[in-house]
């Protein structure tokens, strides 16, 4: 690794991205910083909801980075973390882009990882900017699942839709699943290719890369959102700035928001 990323490892925490978020509320965050949990007791999902995870058969960690552009600037980044996350598994599984992408692996707006159309991962971004001649600081919160699938949708029996994946299930062949680590590491290395870029250029320059992994594009979809009526419609890719477009009828609807779900319509 050859960028200057502080690495922190504890056994046992509430939540990364919480550690993290205190530190840059009191202004104490000065290179990017990478912290990963054994455990986490109270982890975080998107929206409020809870992140169930094992510590066995999960990988938790937070990225604290500080960008040069103002918040506003940062639509899409859920998006390029996605991206980052895909291309560092196809370094560290051995398994090439195309591979993963026969398998099933694709990205469900606007930050979950699938394979075969079940959820095996999340990223959760928080931060922001405390004075306007600052870098904004996000904290970038990824969970994956290792193995053990059935455990994880045992825990969440009674919520809608919760399909479970875990890595396990991509055709490694002789090959393990590498230390967690190792596999930490390598998720760093990817990020920062990722997010250095995108600091520089944008979510347009993603624009296409993304596209190829989209989950959902072409199909009958459904957003809903806290306090807002569903919107219906075809999901027809995303924007420049990384926004889900929505076909209705004549128009295109164009969506930003972080807090919404997308769920396949039969």
């Amino acid at each position: 690794m050859n960028w200057n990323c502080i690495l922190e490892r504890v056994a046992e925490t509430h939540s990364t991205n919480d550690d993290l978020l205190a530190r840059w509320r009191l202004g104490s965050l000065i290179d990017p910083v990478a912290r990963i949990a054994r455990n986490q007791t109270n982890g975080k999902g998107r929206a409020g909801r809870s992140w169930v995870a094992k510590p066995e058969d999960s990988l938790c960690f937070s990225l604290a980075y500080p960008f040069k552009r103002s918040p506003a600037e940062l639509s899409g980044l859920s998006l390029v973390t996605g991206l980052a996350v895909i291309t560092g598994l196809s370094e560290v599984l051995n398994l090439t882009k195309s591979e993963l992408y026969t398998n099933g692996v694709r990205l469900k707006w606007p930050n979950d990882l699938l394979l075969k159309q079940k959820k095996f991962g999340g990223i959760l971004i928080e931060g922001g900017q405390r004075k306007a001649e600052e870098n904004t600081w996000m904290i970038i919160g990824i969970g994956l699942n290792l193995r053990n699938a059935t455990k994880f949708e045992s825990e969440l029996k009674g919520q809608e839709n919760k399909k479970v994946a875990a890595l396990n299930e991509l055709p490694l062949g002789a090959e393990q699943l590498p230390e967690v680590d190792f596999l930490w590491l390598k998720l760093i290395e990817s990020l920062e290719k990722y997010l250095r870029k995108f600091d520089v250029e944008g979510f347009s320059s993603f624009l296409e890369e993304w596209q190829g992994w989209d989950a959902y594009v072409g199909e009958n979809v459904c957003i809903s959102g806290i306090g807002k009526n569903p919107i219906e419609g075809i999901a027809i890719g995303v924007d420049t700035n990384g926004a889900l477009l929505i076909q209705q009828n004549n128009k295109v609807v164009s969506i930003l928001a972080g807090d919404v779900s997308l769920r396949g319509q039969s």
